[in-house]
């Protein structure tokens, strides 16, 4: 047995080891028992420094109130996420960011365990990334022609709901009102919202657009709202996407997955159009067109409290639905034959379209990734056919295997027809409700919740 949890103690110490994140984990009494190599550089420490002596001899900066592993040992309740400072054993200042969780064995608090980020890596990034953007909106006074690639136009369609789509963003593209766009991923939200901009009246502005679940929630409100000098450590005046994007739009991209307190702060900027940089007291004015899109369903993010309610109808002025391509089938030979085109010329070949038994294919499939899917199946194909006519062994390897599961539900299946499997089900119900009732047609009428009238004209015409 004491082999065993030797064995055992040296496999998870181990498996802590190779993790490449910082982990720190103290007993009740704040002693530190584990705390690898990856924490030891995030703290500007040596392990030596930190393992077996108490956390506040190590980090004499810390206090029972602000070190998130005594607190978490005092309360018994985790925390997420949150940044730290503090200064090592060294002077220096360190900054994380820390997931911490109490650590129970039967019910009883022993200890905790800290998972802790590089926040001054992230900060770091996060800077580049707002250099970068500045440098494209400064280094050329034509913003839109280099920021903006699609307009309405290259939202290709031969379907009537979508043409009419299209030609109500034209006419509220001249609006600054705010905009949500909901859509499936891959039909062409970014592709709507570039179109939106460069028909509006901020067209020769700059266009700027922000993944909002590609940021960590820590960074993204000092991306969006830019920083104060000494708001942490190293800190700078520096600009915030709502200012690079003055007189322009500002396209936030999965808007559901921003933390509800910065909706909050986002909320105010729709309604007065002022904005405070992070660490800041002053309120600086932006004229900023704000279009917002979402993968998911508005009303499911509102109940799940994903989006603020508050924020979804100042948004709400103007919302676009783009429909999946499994509800406009008419495009769907329509995209093939436009993306063949455009990859011939690219690929250097000349595929004049696709077998029928593909084409079959193509309008049965679901299409889950929509357009995008499409174009890039599209692409894969034609880099692999050896033909003049797209087949279905140039399938994708997870699409040929689709067509088989539905080739094979076909003959097992028989005739698809909807008229004759409806009338075969029309059929089998009304005898079962003659037999319940005997023969009876008012009662069997009653039970099929039809006219009996209407039961004698189809037991009639069954008989002819």
């Amino acid at each position: 047995m004491e082999q065993l949890t030797a064995l055992t103690k040296e496999v998870l110490t181990a498996i802590l080891k190779s993790i490449d994140e910082g982990i720190h984990v103290v007993n009740i009494k704040g002693a530190t028992i584990f705390y690898n190599e990856v924490a030891a550089r995030h703290d500007g420490m040596e392990v030596k420094e930190v393992l077996g002596k108490h956390l506040l001899a190590s980090f004499p900066s810390l206090t029972e109130e602000s070190s998130t592993l005594l607190k978490v040992i005092k309360t018994g309740k985790p925390i997420y996420n949150q940044t730290q400072v503090y200064v090592n054993l060294h002077g220096i200042r360190i900054d994380t960011m820390n997931t911490t969780l109490p650590i129970f064995l039967e019910k009883k608090i022993i200890g905790a365990v800290e998972i802790a980020k590089d926040y001054s890596r992230m900060k770091l990034l996060a800077e580049r990334l707002l250099d970068l953007q500045r440098g494209i909106n400064t280094s050329s006074s034509k913003k839109t022609m280099k920021q903006v690639t699609f307009t309405l136009n290259d939202l290709m369609t031969v379907s009537p709901s979508f043409s009419s789509l299209k030609d109500q963003a034209r006419k509220l593209a001249k609006s600054d009102s705010p905009i949500l766009v909901y859509g499936e991923s891959g039909t062409g939200k970014e592709l709507l919202v570039q179109g939106i901009h460069h028909e509006s009246l901020h067209g020769d502005g700059s266009f700027i657009a922000q993944n909002c679940a590609a940021i960590p929630e820590a960074l993204l409100e000092s991306i969006l709202f830019g920083t104060a000098k000494g708001s942490y450590t190293g800190a700078v005046e520096r600009k915030g996407l709502f200012e690079l994007a003055d007189g322009g739009t500002l396209f936030l991209d999965e808007l559901h997955t921003m933390p509800i307190e910065l909706q909050a702060k986002l909320l105010r900027v729709l309604e007065d159009g002022m904005i405070r940089r992070v660490g800041s007291s002053h309120n600086i004015s932006v004229n900023v067109r704000v279009i917002a899109a979402m993968n998911e369903d508005p009303d499911k993010a509102l109940q799940e409290k994903k989006l603020r309610s508050d924020l979804y109808y100042r948004l709400n002025v103007f919302t676009f639905s783009l429909p999946p391509l499994r509800e406009r089938r008419e495009d769907i030979l329509f995209l093939t034959d436009y993306f063949i085109q455009g990859f011939n010329q690219k690929l250097n070949k000349n595929i004049r379209g696709m077998e029928s038994k593909l084409e079959a294919f193509f309008m049965c499939y679901q299409w889950p990734g929509n357009v995008r899917e499409l174009k890039h199946t599209i692409e894969y194909m034609m880099n692999v056919c050896e033909g003049v006519l797209l087949e279905e062994k140039d399938l994708p390897i997870m699409l040929r295997q689709q067509s088989s599961r539905i080739k094979s539900n076909v003959n097992n299946k028989g005739n698809l027809s909807l008229r004759k499997n409806i009338e075969e089900l029309e059929n089998r119900l009304i005898t079962e409700a003659l037999n319940f009732t005997n023969g009876n047609i008012l009662q069997a009428a009653k039970l099929l919740e039809i006219p009996r009238q209407t039961l004698q004209y189809k037991l009639k015409k069954s008989l002819e």
